[in-house]
């Protein structure tokens, strides 16, 4: 039985260390690439790498503030990019988040503007993000429907409802809510979401907010949702094929529907970063940009909380080291790294795979 018991736990062993092996090669390729081509660009635009390298870290993991700038810029791409894991959980690629953030921020902006002066945070904050998330599912709601009862592809009525969303925001700030500006009126007090620094004073001063811990949640109760429900399981059924689903009995339209609206209603909850959280109000363009950014999140997070989380991040990072270079290096050129971080991920992870196969497995 000791002997039983000992072969188990080799076999255990040598599976954790396949395991590391294969984590530490995605991890060491990913991070040497960037590092490099950090190196690249800042030779390209004639600067030394040391201080670029070196500014990029103080303003971004080098001090509290930016670590708390880089856990802002995390927060609505972690919202989106859970937003477009979960309809790709179904097998639907949800393009149409960049409109539903949009739409969502002014609904919420405009409810948390409106309520009574008197009204208590305990109600303010939940009605505004309530508000949102119906919005943002409201805009999901036409490629849902099309989708699931005509069939039609949900990226091209994504990016349709993309568009209607950048003329409808400008139209409705100035025409139906008579706001010059261009911005809402501010929020109420009580619906506004605490900066983080109240309760880390060493993140004074730095835009991170209550969102970010509020989305990490969400991050984790909605895969615990998908994985442990019927409803999330019979979405998993879906995207891997729909016809072995329907064959099973699974409404197919119907898990499409819930997916594209749970979707929807995710990424409007973004606002809470933007809106709630930092601005107090929701100005033309507030969020623009995390709606897109949030693909790749989903697509490097692999569908689970950790790893969405740390994708969030990684691109947080990328973007707060843009702006504290911005000096001495184009801003732009982040969107580089950005871009090479999705084709080094995408690499690592099948060396990953080669790597944690037991040997002699076919490839």
């Amino acid at each position: 039985m000791s002997a039983v018991r000992g072969l188990a736990g080799a076999a255990r062993l040598r599976s954790g260390l396949r395991e590391l092996r294969g984590a530490a090669l995605p991890a060491a390729l990913v991070l040497g690439g960037i590092l490099l081509a950090l190196n690249l660009i800042s030779f390209g635009f004639g600067e030394a790498p040391a201080p670029i390298l070196r500014r990029a870290f103080e303003g971004t993991w080098g001090t509290p503030y930016g670590v708390g700038q880089v856990l802002f810029k995390a927060t609505p791409l972690l919202f989106t990019g859970l937003a477009f894991s979960i309809a790709l959980r179904a097998g639907l690629f949800n393009i149409g988040a960049e409109g539903q953030l949009a739409m969502a921020s002014l609904a919420g902006a405009v409810v948390a503007a409106r309520l009574p002066p008197g009204t208590p945070w305990a109600v303010a904050v939940p009605a505004s993000i309530a508000c949102a998330m119906a919005a943002g599912a409201a805009v999901a709601l036409v490629p849902a429907l099309l989708r699931a009862r005509l069939g039609a592809h949900e990226i091209i009525s994504g990016i349709m409802m993309n568009r209607v969303a950048d003329a409808l925001a400008p139209w409705l700030l100035a025409s139906a809510l008579g706001r010059a500006a261009m911005r809402t009126a501010d929020a109420i007090p009580a619906a506004t979401l605490p900066r983080l620094d109240r309760f880390v004073p060493a993140l004074r001063g730095s835009a991170a907010s209550v969102a970010f811990p509020l989305a990490v949640a969400l991050a984790f109760a909605a895969h615990r949702a998908l994985s442990r429900t019927r409803a999330g399981r019979e979405m998993r059924f879906v995207g891997q094929s729909a016809e072995a689903a329907r064959a099973e009995g699974i409404d197919v339209p119907r898990r499409r529907l819930a997916a594209l609206l749970a979707s929807g209603a995710v990424a409007g909850a973004a606002m809470t970063a933007t809106t709630l959280g930092y601005k107090g109000y929701y100005e033309l363009g507030l969020g623009a940009g995390a709606g897109f950014s949030g693909i790749p999140v989903a697509l490097l997070g692999r569908g689970t909380p950790v790893g969405l989380v740390l994708a969030a991040v990684l691109f947080g990072t990328l973007e707060q080291a843009g702006l504290a270079i911005n000096a001495r290096v184009p801003k732009e050129a982040m969107d580089v790294l950005e871009a090479l971080a999705i084709v080094l991920v995408a690499a690592a992870a099948r060396s990953g795979e080669r790597a944690g196969r037991p040997e002699g497995a076919p490839a």
